[in-house]
């Protein structure tokens, strides 16, 4: 008998070919599945691919006694229970490598705009409020200017590789820092984060939603920022207080912000919205044609080699 495996949202259907051979696969129409419209098909799954805005909570993996991977559409896997899955021996999996290069790109996008004043100035020539001026319309060159990455995994380290072509000077801050050869190597220096934040002209977090992340970045964090520095933020929002951050904004207590990402998603607090000092994008990291199908195809590929009983699947657990 085919394993069958639930595929939360409407994807590209190139991704999923080789699965559809080998597995009974059902997906939804229009509509994304919830655990509420899922819940007739959830005691007969084997498998599922759920997205970030699909929670498998303790609920709908009780609801699914049959369940024994699931394969998430993402490399952060905050949408899922890890701890009671491992209890109850479902092994969960992500997507790690499609999404660097474009969440990468995305987070040197925001910096870039943001020290250009980019998304202020189109709205400014749109509505002819901006004029041609040679002492209007400045904005910030990177060119020596420091750049603070919190987090340096894969994600931050294509970043760093982006930061370079603008010759910045790089400080990263991580909890298993390089050794001394490999900082060399990667023209960057370890910095604690309280010196990295001082220091940073743009500070970029990279970094995933844990206990220990958390509001990492609260109002004491932004206290310690220059007036003139820009945060950027494409990991989760949970890992800044928003409501410090909107306040540090509004305040000027430092320059501006990029985000891609929010605490209570799919919700943007009105607050931010009118701020003009920073710019707004709908968790749009990985949300390239190509990111997306290979998410697709990696997600499929982690459930097709455990039932095939195959090496190589990339477990979180």
């Amino acid at each position: 008998m085919k394993p069958r495996i639930l595929i939360t949202s409407r994807l590209f259907d190139e991704s999923f070919a080789a699965l559809e051979r080998e597995c009974e696969v059902i997906r939804p129409d229009r509509a994304p599945f919830t655990p509420e419209t899922a819940a007739p098909f959830l005691p007969h799954i084997d498998g599922l691919i759920p997205t970030q805005a699909f929670r498998v909570t303790r609920e709908v993996i009780d609801r699914s006694p049959r369940l024994r991977i699931v394969a998430n559409f993402g490399t952060g896997t905050d949408n899922i229970d890890v701890a009671y899955a491992t209890e109850r021996g479902v092994v969960v999996a992500n997507t790690p490598d499609p999404v660097v290069e474009p969440t990468a790109e995305l987070a040197y996008g925001l910096l870039l705009a943001a020290a250009r004043g980019i998304v202020r100035l189109d709205r400014g020539v749109r509505d002819g409020s901006v004029r041609v001026s040679v002492m209007r319309n400045l904005g910030m060159t990177l060119r020596g200017k420091t750049l603070g990455i919190v987090g340096y995994g894969r994600i931050g380290q294509a970043v760093a590789r982006y930061a370079h072509g603008s010759a910045m000077r790089i400080l990263y801050f991580n909890r298993h820092p390089l050794t001394a050869d490999r900082e060399r190597a990667q023209g960057v220096c370890y910095a604690p984060l309280d010196r990295l934040l001082s220091e940073a002209d743009f500070v970029t977090l990279h970094t995933p939603l844990t206990e220990q992340t958390r509001h990492l970045i609260g109002a004491r964090e932004l206290g310690l920022m220059k007036p003139t520095a820009f945060l950027i933020n494409t990991s989760r929002g949970g890992v800044v207080d928003e409501g410090a951050l909107t306040e540090a904004l509004r305040a000027g207590r430092i320059a501006g912000a990029g985000l891609d990402v929010f605490e209570t998603e799919p919700q943007i607090p009105e607050e931010l919205r009118t701020l003009d000092n920073v710019i707004l994008t709908p968790h749009a990291g990985t949300a390239t044609t190509e990111a997306r199908v290979e998410m697709g195809c990696r997600a499929a590929d982690n459930i097709l080699r455990f039932f095939r009983g195959e090496p190589g699947i990339t477990r979180v657990n």
